[in-house]
């Protein structure tokens, strides 16, 4: 294990089919308002909304309306969401989604009582809240981005073509979580499989940076074959509670800090996918299935042995009368084949990138130095092309 580090994790979860009704040992603690952040619509057609409903009723408490957002939250959204706060005095930011949803509860929990405009305050200068935070609870309907258990909320600007994330303390993380894996079951395939690559791909970005013993490589190790076969089989049976809920746990302990533990961990895939996002609008899961293989095939030289060993580990690759760099790039070719069983995007092409915004989505992608090859935008630009 490498260097110094704390850890604590301030989410309280409620694992299960039967965890909804946990949301009524966690209302009592705060205020009458509470603002019920979800998407499109989707949780009122499967009966989610209604369930919600009914226990913040019998809670007596004042609902405040907050839909429609999003797949990548907006800085405009964030406005609507934070003017909605202020009106009404909200005391809790109940997040019904998935991952968007829960991002932007977190991004307007530390901006209600902020005086500066949030997005130079903590996209653009990275500073952190000074000033009250408002409380946010979720109830995740989608396996993901592991946001129901982090301080982490990606808000996108269309504007200027940034989509950023900001991993805030622990006083942002949600105050509690519940999580009921049937409430994935709705999902369309698309965006199940997508949040299943968002996953491992988590786990990859901390995974690869390193070369020495550690425990949170074993732990990441066992998190992705579990991944792996959960996924295998929630491909041919959506409604499999076994592998669905084995997926969303999977979710929560990819981006929780407990396996980063240790590392240096690297981002780039995430960095590149995000500038992508914010070119395109797509799907955050597909923007990393797009990205990721050119990535690592371009970085593997710099950490061949931490690719030799997630091949034989993670792949099953057997090394005998093969170089390392053959079992390396066997292991990135069993990846790219469990995506393509998948049905991944595996070009941003698809997502609809064109050839004339790799200038811009490399002036967009932000430089990290953590993983095993620190990237200039030459390069970036290089690795773009060959997600086309």
């Amino acid at each position: 294990m490498l260097g110094n580090f704390s850890y604590v994790n301030a989410t309280k979860l409620y694992f299960g089919e039967d965890s909804l009704k946990f949301l009524n040992d966690e209302l009592p603690k705060y205020g009458e308002t509470v603002q019920l952040i979800y998407g499109g619509g989707s949780i009122k057609k499967n009966g989610i909304y209604d369930a919600v409903v009914e226990i913040l009723h019998a809670n007596r408490k004042k609902i405040v309306e907050d839909g429609g957002v999003m797949p990548n939250p907006t800085v405009d959204k964030l406005r609507e969401g934070v003017k909605i706060a202020r009106e009404n005095k909200v005391d809790l930011l109940l997040a019904v989604g998935g991952g968007s949803c829960c991002d932007y509860a977190k991004a307007v929990s530390v901006s209600v009582h902020c005086d500066e405009d949030p997005w130079e305050k903590y996209y653009i200068r990275f500073e952190e809240p000074t000033c009250q935070i408002v409380p946010v609870g979720c109830v995740l309907t989608m396996a993901g981005t592991g946001s129901e258990m982090n301080g982490g909320a990606v808000i996108t600007n269309h504007e200027a073509k940034l989509k950023i994330g900001h991993i805030f303390g622990e006083e942002v993380m949600p105050k509690f979580s519940i999580l009921n894996p049937k409430f994935t079951f709705s999902l369309p395939k698309r965006q199940m499989v997508a949040g299943i690559y968002d996953i491992f791909n988590h786990i990859c970005e901390q995974y690869f940076s390193g070369e020495d013993d550690n425990t949170s490589d074993y732990l990441s190790e066992g998190l992705m074959k579990s991944v792996v076969h959960s996924s295998r089989i929630a491909l041919q049976n959506p409604e499999d509670y076994e592998a669905r809920s084995n997926i969303m746990w999977a979710a929560t302990w990819a981006l929780n800090t407990l396996i980063a533990k240790g590392k240096s961990t690297d981002w780039m895939v995430h960095m590149l996918g995000q500038a992508v996002g914010a070119y395109t609008d797509a799907t955050h899961g597909m923007t990393l299935a797009a990205v990721s293989l050119p990535y690592y095939r371009y970085i593997l030289p710099y950490g061949l042995q931490k690719f030799k060993r997630f091949a034989m580990e993670v792949w099953g690759v057997r090394p005998e009368g093969k170089t390392d760099l053959q079992v390396a790039e066997e292991g990135l070719a069993a990846m790219e084949g469990w995506m393509q069983e998948l049905g991944l995007t595996m070009n941003i092409r698809e997502l609809g990138a064109t050839e004339d915004m790799i200038e811009g989505i490399a002036d967009a992608t932000v430089l990290v130095d953590r993983g095993y090859k620190a990237l200039n935008r030459d390069e970036v630009v290089s690795i773009l092309k060959a997600c086309l």
